[in-house]
């Protein structure tokens, strides 16, 4: 007999007839001697969580809602749900937390880029958190990093299906040899880069460019210093699409300050990133990455590296194109 939380996307509880089989599913656990605590998006209930389930009893708990230090009831927000779900797990101690949401599991890719992507067995918290980061719209980040900090089990299934096992995201424990060197591509549509050209090649210059940009509660993602040339370089940073315009009015501001050259920008771009917890133990894996897109005649734009991750900015209109041959090329459509 295992504890088990389930926590039921807003889809999954659309409409009567889907609360039904929710409602079976959980009856199927509790059938099999498992004690099920259930966490719905958008609902409403309280209990002694610990008694009731002794008691046989199933528990079924707001997931979009929360209980501020002064009892107020707030809202977590879109996929808020997640994260409460995987925070009952962690504070019950569960064997396992499962999200049922409208996909089978996570897969190498998007399934609608590339219809040849394969749904992953497992997949660690490092690679699922870079994914979700990245642009993988499966979890909500924050529930991936609290189910690392308490290696609380998730596993990712369909609400739509009865059988299968889903994915199943945990620690790095398994040394499986057959382990692929990168467990899949994410990609990401919303970017946008700025480019302040000539600033003045001297200390704290990121920090005069980038202070306006932070105190504007703006989050910048790339960042490039090019090598200065007569006492002047050139500074990049993408930022999120939708703060664009409002970013490039900031720089504006501070270019009159700097005496800087030209502001340049471009918000038809995309970030495309390759992730696996292989890459630590194989060298050449940006080479072939790097290969790959040249060969399709792919332009690089600007690169960010991790242990686990290798991103590029490239051309929006190349992104699935980019995807797919990057897909091929590290043998995951395999």
């Amino acid at each position: 007999m295992a504890l088990i939380v389930q926590k039921y996307g807003g889809t999954s509880v659309a409409n009567p007839e889907r609360i039904k089989n929710v409602a079976k599913r959980v009856a199927k656990f509790q059938a099999q001697g498992h004690q099920v605590v259930v966490v719905l998006s958008a609902m409403s209930g309280e209990a002694n969580m610990r008694s009731d389930l002794d008691s046989g009893h199933v528990v079924v708990v707001a997931g979009f809602q929360g209980v501020d230090a002064d009892g107020n009831i707030t809202t977590l927000g879109r996929g808020g749900s997640d994260t409460s779900g995987v925070a009952l797990a962690a504070a019950l101690k569960a064997d396992e937390c499962q999200i049922y949401t409208d996909v089978d599991g996570v897969y190498t890719t998007d399934p609608r880029v590339v219809p040849e992507a394969k749904k992953l067995d497992t997949i660690t918290f490092e690679e699922m958190l870079e994914m979700a980061s990245l642009g993988s719209k499966v979890l909500q980040i924050r529930s991936v990093e609290f189910a690392g900090k308490y290696k609380v089990k998730l596993r990712v299934l369909s609400s739509f299906q009865d059988e299968g096992e889903g994915t199943l995201i945990t620690v790095e424990e398994d040394k499986n040899m057959e382990q692929p060197i990168i467990s899949g591509i994410a990609f990401n549509r919303d970017e946008a880069k700025l480019t302040m050209l000539g600033v003045p090649d001297t200390p704290g210059i990121a920090y005069q460019i980038l202070g306006s940009i932070a105190e504007a509660n703006i989050d910048v993602d790339m960042i490039i210093q090019n090598v200065g040339h007569d006492g002047t370089t050139d500074f990049s940073f993408t930022v999120n699409r939708g703060e664009f315009t409002k970013a490039q009015g900031i720089l504006e501001t501070v270019k009159a300050t700097l005496g800087a050259r030209e502001i340049t920008g471009d918000n038809k771009i995309c970030k495309v990133s390759a992730v696996g917890v292989g890459m630590r133990s194989h060298p050449g894996v940006a080479s072939q990455m790097f290969k790959a897109l040249a060969d399709e005649g792919i332009n690089i734009q600007m690169i960010s590296t991790s242990e686990i991750k290798i991103s590029v900015v490239i051309d929006e209109k190349y992104l699935e194109l980019a995807v797919r041959v990057l897909h091929r090329a590290f043998g995951l459509d395999q």
